[in-house]
């Protein structure tokens, strides 16, 4: 006979006293370390232990006593849920003194090296809408919140177009409102979620890898110029003519879109290296500008996400190189190569 597993404590009032990894923080009891999210240094609360190691826990806090001073409100109607932007709860300010904090406590404890001084962390000028890519995913398999949970309603509509949820990678939280990219981003996402669901349109089923409505990306560029990818997965004739009208209805709707592109995944994963970009309208790729220089970005590329502080990282690379203008320099691994340029 099994033996039954002894229920994991609830440690009250507990003081969380730092920052962690991934997003998370950190609280010392009896010298364990208790890994917790959604909380903050300052903050004292109610920990329900739901993994513990010999070393470490996990938690979650399930009551609040005292809010940190240190505190934000969180501006996105997903946090918490969607796994994204964890420390909305924290001010910028703080953000960046923690980090910096990481990184010098990882290189000198745990890599032993001695440090000189540390200049502090070039902050970011913009805190919201800063990407200039995001993808989403169909799923027809939507993930229910808590409170859609506790309100007792009968979901009759499972189709969700948003991010995946972590730790149950078959489920899509639908995502209305995302602060990450410009309001493009939102009013595109809706658009085609809901012309998809007024039309009877499969969403995908990645259990199955079946589905015609697969994934979108979108790419922004300083230029103004917008890429969209629309991934389906097209397994025969009607389904090729149903994508033909996803792509006609969103050239009529957003004539702003200067590079539409779609592509067809069969795969058991969303990745395109290999897949044939069929462009519907406009061009295959959208340019990108940094002082003076023009970088041709395309479905493919790998191109920093937050343009505006790429650049501002290049510039302290290229002071700390103190280049003349005469060396050769080989920019290697770095997508389209906007160091070297």
């Amino acid at each position: 006979m099994a033996r039954k597993k002894k229920p994991l404590p609830l440690l009250e009032k507990i003081l969380i006293t730092d920052v962690a990894a991934e997003g998370k923080a950190l609280a010392k009891v009896d010298g364990l370390a208790v890994f917790v999210p959604y909380v903050v240094p300052g903050d004292v609360v109610d920990l329900q232990i739901r993994r513990k190691k010999h070393s470490y826990a996990e938690a979650e806090a399930v009551h609040i006593h005292e809010y940190a001073e240190e505190r934000a409100e969180p501006f996105c109607p997903h946090y918490g849920v969607c796994g994204g932007c964890k420390w909305q709860i924290l001010p910028y300010e703080a953000q960046l003194r923690y980090k910096q904090k990481q990184v010098m406590d990882h290189l000198a404890r745990i890599g032993k090296i001695e440090l000189p001084a540390c200049s502090p962390i070039l902050g970011s000028k913009k805190t919201r809408e800063y990407r200039n890519k995001l993808e989403f995913g169909f799923s027809n398999k939507k993930w229910l919140t808590l409170e859609q949970v506790k309100s007792g309603e009968v979901f009759t509509q499972m189709n969700a177009l948003g991010f995946h949820i972590p730790g149950a990678f078959d489920k899509i939280l639908d995502i209305d409102e995302c602060h990450l990219m410009s309001e493009i981003n939102n009013r595109i996402r809706n658009d085609l979620r809901a012309y998809a669901i007024d039309r009877g349109l499969e969403f995908y089923d990645l259990r199955a890898n079946r589905g015609l409505m697969r994934n979108i990306m979108l790419r922004t560029a300083s230029t103004g110029e917008i890429m969209l990818l629309v991934q389906f997965c097209i397994t025969n004739d009607e389904e090729q003519r149903a994508a033909l009208d996803v792509m006609k209805h969103l050239h009529e709707t957003f004539p702003e879109i200067t590079s539409l592109l779609y592509v067809n995944n069969t795969k058991c994963n969303d990745t395109i290296g290999d897949l044939d970009v069929v462009t519907y309208a406009g061009t295959d790729f959208i340019y990108e500008s940094m002082e003076g220089l023009r970088f041709k970005v395309g479905p493919k590329s790998f191109y920093q996400t937050n343009s505006e502080q790429a650049y501002e990282l290049y510039k302290v690379t290229r002071d700390f190189a103190g280049l003349t203008g005469g060396e050769l320099v080989y920019d290697l691994y770095t997508g389209t190569g906007t160091i070297a340029n």
